[in-house]
């Protein structure tokens, strides 16, 4: 029973890393209907220039430059490659995502080579927070909780309680509108779409010395990631936080339990399929694209 405890509160910070990663995907969706295929190499950029700045400066220079700089790479990406293609559809946008996506990975593989790079938890959050029945709960997985739960509360107070996430809003379902009062529609979107970047930077910065910062990572929380975002609803925020947190503890919990682990890995796929077959918009859809 301890150890499931323990495997649970594993479960719920994994998720919480899962969370702000959808959160950068959901945000762009809701906002511009654009599906974003690239958004885990963002990812993987953040975790790569996150352990070149440790090295550098440090981590906490990390944690805040490294998103930086992935949202301007989002912004440059937006402006002059996205905008450029919006008129001829969603289609061209996605494939033109799907391409970007493998510059990067070509990108990262160049610069840092094709195996493993050093980039360890910072001396200061090594350890453990507390211990329970004699199990340690690691105070990294605590301050990527706490660094999830801040995103959660902003993303919140930024999109529903201030004058500029009303513009947002308003944006996205009355653009002519929004343009006729003297707001510069495409701008909000890049804006919109670097933040977005910025997010899943973030969560590179944080995962990348939880797990493994190698150029296959992007592909392997990738199709994670499209499972959080298509069962908890493609442009809902709290949808994507909702089973965020469902698939960390599924697939955490399932690894503690001996007749199902072989099967932890595929749960989230079978999740996914069972969500389109009842129920196709996810838990909290919004937008059917």
């Amino acid at each position: 029973m301890e150890s499931l405890f323990l495997a649970a509160l594993n479960g719920l910070s994994y998720g919480m890393l899962l969370f702000m990663l959808s959160a950068g995907l959901t945000v762009i969706f809701s906002m511009m209907g654009v599906l974003n295929f690239a958004h885990a190499s963002f990812y993987m950029v953040g975790a790569y220039l996150a352990s070149a700045m440790a090295a550098w400066w440090g981590f906490a220079w990390a944690l805040v430059c490294a998103p930086l700089c992935v949202g301007l790479l989002g912004m440059a990406f937006e402006r002059y490659g996205l905008r450029r293609v919006s008129h001829q559809g969603h289609v061209a946008e996605l494939l033109l995502t799907f391409g970007f996506s493998f510059l990067l990975l070509e990108w990262v593989q160049l610069v840092w080579g094709r195996g493993a790079v050093p980039y360890r938890v910072p001396q200061a959050l090594q350890g453990s927070l507390f211990t329970l029945f004699d199990m340690p709960f690691s105070r990294y997985r605590a301050f990527i909780m706490a660094m999830a739960s801040a995103v959660l509360f902003l993303l919140w107070l930024g999109l529903v309680r201030t004058r500029i996430g009303l513009i947002l809003q308003a944006a996205l379902t009355h653009p002519k509108a929004v343009q006729a009062l003297g707001h510069n529609v495409p701008h909000i979107f890049t804006i919109v779409f670097a933040g977005g970047a910025a997010l899943a930077g973030l969560a590179g910065v944080l995962g990348g010395n939880l797990f493994v910062t190698e150029p296959g990572m992007a592909a392997t929380i990738g199709s994670v990631l499209f499972v959080v975002v298509v069962v908890g609803g493609l442009g809902s925020l709290m949808g994507a936080f909702v089973a965020s947190l469902a698939l960390g503890l599924v697939q955490t919990l399932c690894l503690e339990i001996a007749l199902i682990r072989p099967w932890a890995p595929v749960l989230p796929f079978l999740l996914m399929v069972l969500m389109l077959s009842v129920r196709p918009q996810g838990l909290m859809g919004q937008r059917g694209g």
